[in-house]
């Protein structure tokens, strides 16, 4: 969450602009081929005018969903790479027709959208280990465009109501009408980190092929998505074992997508069936430029720590209760959970309560519609001015509170929670209200970033010592063998690089 103050952003376009996906041609001819590239059928398909239009029209929003685009020197070498490989499946016939973005996120994510945009994060990349990995990844999310997989799942959306795309209460309470269904788009902002985690296993396995034929035409080693997607799945099992440590509600890339020790072996076999011997890996030139990436969470967006988020530069803190996950984004940190989900956010304000919480409800009702909601209670939480109040909405499974609950930080800053739970319920989120306070200038200071930071294995060097130089308090072990694909039996050697994760 960035201090400036921004409006919530809407992802009811992005969700339609990216389910309509695809470049305008037959899908059928994709599948008919037996997932061959355009580029091997001899076809090139330009970009439509229209998906151009869309993709530029989506891009920012994306931008501010997703963290903003990284500015390192690794966001040059990304894009060089994604465009090499998107020009593999024919959807434009030159490098400079797609548009590649290295995303400032701490969670591990790659997707692409109509009108040749696609995007990686830096956090995905930080977990791989070679250029053909990453080319391996961007080439699979690229393969969904060229099917079509959008368009498909687009008319799977339009029959469940986008219910099982979201998955949580407020889907079920809040996409009757379309006022409410608004609010469960701005409150959550589930849309655009939905927008590639739903396919069916059959265009999982599609793309895979696709991403894997890329590779290979590239020149890169086709088994390198399958490696990918071995330490993704490790990834995925550390995550679990620290679940409740890292209170992160939205899932890596591929977590919903076919089981991952089936999908490993299955990319493998497709690879080796191609019958293309070696292949480019590049690892040296990917460690050379993956070395000093932000890993993790960025403090000037805040950081969270277990159950805790934490500004450096607003100086705040607050914990959300035990059973509720965060995430993190650059207008708002979106809470999840059974019993309820919100925002932590914030928007102009002159020193008018009143008028602060009065805005902050028509942004959640809807263009010409208005949540009523009751009167507004002040009160102090750790010496903050504080003024809330309660609207209760109907819908077809049942009345929903809706909380706004708003702290006064300064006469010109102001930053509030609005919150669903069914109701009745909107005491679920009481201890998360009063846990807001302000960090001291000493905590503040004691928020470091981490980074990636590639080191030369030296003689006497062990995984466990180099290990113990992991900026983490626990798994440092798991962290390091996940990080560098290795494991606990593997040995290391004089001269080898690996990476370590350091403030």
């Amino acid at each position: 969450m960035r201090t400036i103050s921004k409006k919530f952003l809407s992802t009811a376009a992005i969700l339609s602009l990216v389910a309509c996906g695809g470049s305008g041609a037959d899908a059928g001819s994709v599948e008919s081929a037996g997932s061959r590239s355009s580029s091997e059928q001899g076809e090139v398909r330009s970009i439509s005018a229209k998906d151009k239009r869309q993709g530029a029209e989506a891009h920012p929003q994306l931008l501010q969903e997703f963290g903003g685009a990284y500015t390192g020197p690794q966001s040059a070498y990304v894009v060089r790479i994604g465009q090499d490989i998107a020009v593999q499946s024919g959807l434009g016939d030159a490098r400079s027709d797609f548009t590649v973005t290295l995303l400032n996120s701490p969670v591990n994510n790659a997707f692409a959208i109509p009108g040749g945009y696609v995007y990686l994060t830096r956090q995905l990349m930080a977990l791989m280990n070679d250029e053909a990995e990453m080319a391996g990844v961007l080439g699979h999310e690229v393969g969904h465009v060229a099917a079509e997989h959008g368009r498909k799942r687009q008319k799977a959306a339009k029959r469940n109501s986008l219910l099982g795309a979201l998955g949580q209460i407020g889907a079920a309470v809040l996409l009757g009408d379309s006022a409410l269904g608004k609010l469960g788009q701005e409150v959550f902002g589930t849309g655009s980190q939905l927008l590639t985690l739903r396919y069916s296993r059959k265009q999982e396995y599609e793309a895979d092929d696709l991403g894997i034929r890329y590779l290979a035409s590239a020149g890169y080693a086709p088994d390198a998505l399958s490696t990918m997607l071995e330490s993704l799945a490790a990834q995925s099992a550390i995550d679990a074992r620290v679940a409740g440590r890292d209170a992160r509600g939205v899932p890596e890339w591929a977590s919903t997508h076919p089981n991952p020790v089936q999908r490993v072996s299955r990319a493998a076999k497709n690879a080796g069936k191609l019958g293309v011997s070696g292949g480019v890996r590049n690892r040296e030139a990917f460690l050379k430029n993956v070395d000093g990436i932000l890993y993790g969470d960025d403090p000037k967006q805040g950081v969270i720590e277990g159950n805790s988020f934490l500004h450096p530069d607003l100086k705040l803190k607050f914990t959300v209760p035990n059973g509720f996950a965060m995430q993190n984004g650059t207008r708002a940190v979106t809470i999840n959970g059974s019993a309820g989900q919100g925002q932590f956010t914030t928007g102009p304000y002159n020193g008018n309560m009143t008028t602060y919480i009065d805005n902050a409800f028509k942004a959640l009702s809807g263009k010409g519609q208005n949540i009523s909601y009751g009167e507004i209670q002040r009160t102090t939480v750790n010496g903050l001015p504080v003024s809330y109040a309660i609207g209760r909405v109907n819908s077809r499974s049942g009345q929903v509170d809706v909380t706004v609950f708003a702290y006064e930080f300064s006469k010109t800053s102001a930053f509030h929670f609005a919150t669903l739970a069914p109701a009745g319920r909107a005491s679920v989120f009481s201890s998360m209200y009063d846990s807001v306070r302000r960090l001291t200038a000493k905590e503040a200071a004691a928020i470091k970033p981490r980074k990636i930071d590639v080191v030369t294995v030296r003689r006497g060097d062990t995984i466990d010592s180099l290990a113990s130089k992991m900026a983490y308090t626990s798994y440092q072990k798991d962290r390091f063998l996940v990080l560098n694909r290795m494991r606990s039996t593997d040995s290391l050697r004089a001269g080898q690089k690996v990476k370590i994760v350091t403030y």
